[in-house]
């Protein structure tokens, strides 16, 4: 049951403190998630790790869902701005793969797909999480979906497939890859399809092109 907290009048900011103590809860959600999955973080955890009370978990956040679905949204904030500054930078599909790969080592290193993995793993048992989930990674797909419809725009290629399709099954085989190699703890299998997608997507900017002319030979 969700603790009530103190009374605040409208449009009232929250204090410097308040602010704190809720990047403080956040973190640690963050951090118990990633080290001691999602039965293992509660409001003891996080209160324990953030360095306070295990009270103001329930008077910034009401229940500890919410404050783990607020670390959910902190991680895919942080992820969707890194994905879109990568992305402006590729200019072509090539480039578009290897930032793929980057950011996908990225993820792996520091964790993030722990987050989700664990958040998806505990909608199993949790009503109403997975519907919560899932509108967190529709604007990745969103995202997949800009990204393919401006890299694939002066090709051939741009009216072949849907970008929305597209996005869907780049977002599943992304988050798939990075979960099966949290899992096994091997990410050799992923970066071999980074390589062949690298392969293929010279191929595409090869056919784009079309034949060289003969000053170009």
């Amino acid at each position: 049951m969700a603790r009530s907290g103190a009374k605040r009048t409208a449009g009232q900011g929250p204090s410097t403190g308040s602010e704190e103590t809720r990047r403080a809860l956040v973190a640690a959600t963050i951090e118990a998630l990633r080290e001691e999955g999602f039965s293992g973080t509660s409001a003891r955890e996080i209160a324990r790790r953030a360095g306070c009370n295990q009270g103001l978990v329930f008077y910034h956040f009401g229940t500890v869902t919410n404050l783990l679905l607020a670390a959910l949204d902190e991680v895919s904030s942080l992820r969707l701005t890194r994905y879109q500054a990568a992305v402006d930078e590729a200019n072509d599909l090539g480039e578009l793969v290897q930032t793929a790969q980057s950011v996908f080592e990225e993820d792996l290193d520091a964790g993030y797909i722990s987050v989700l993995a664990e958040m998806i793993a505990g909608a199993s048992s949790t009503p109403g999480l997975g519907a919560e989930v899932a509108s967190r990674v529709a604007p990745w797909r969103i995202f997949a979906a800009d990204a393919m419809r401006d890299t694939l725009a002066d090709t051939p290629f741009a009216q072949l497939i849907p970008a929305e399709e597209l996005a869907h099954g780049i977002v599943a085989l992304y988050l798939g890859l990075e979960m099966l190699a949290h899992l096994d703890g091997d990410r050799g299998g992923a970066l071999a399809l980074f390589e062949r997608a690298r392969q293929v997507a010279g191929l595409l900017g090869a056919l784009s092109a079309g034949p060289a002319t003969k000053e170009e030979r």
